[in-house]
């Protein structure tokens, strides 16, 4: 079963979209901020990653960032997840390194979809 790392420093957030992708059958680990989940990530390498891009200190885009220039974890999927939608935002996540955007507030039948492409992408 795929590993899914959900970083958000919003609790509420976090525990719902785990909850979605749980109820989804993924595995799940999560990750209040960046440092949280790099110890995550070396803990246990996720497959896809749902990147919030309002974070404390290093925020989402720096993130994905590291981890898209770095050779051991440059090819984990990372799908945006942010409130920002306006025009050129999704630009900013791509130039980033996401492979995908998505939007607040979570449509909860859109991003099981999303996961669910990737993920068969990689497969």
């Amino acid at each position: 079963m795929a590993r899914i790392l959900i970083i958000d420093d919003n609790p509420t957030n976090l525990k719902l979209v785990a909850y979605l992708v749980r109820s989804r059958g993924y595995e799940v680990d999560t990750a209040l901020d960046a440092d949280a989940a790099m110890a995550a990530i070396a803990r246990a390498r996720p497959d896809l990653i749902l990147m919030d891009l309002q974070l404390p200190g290093v925020d989402g885009l720096e993130l994905t960032r590291r981890l898209k220039s770095d050779g051991t974890t440059k090819d984990i999927v990372v799908i945006a997840v942010t409130a920002y939608a306006m025009k050129g935002d999704q630009d900013k996540a791509v130039a980033a390194g996401c492979d995908d955007y998505v939007t607040k507030p979570i449509d909860t039948r859109i991003l099981p979809e999303t996961i669910a492409k990737h993920l068969a992408a990689r497969a």
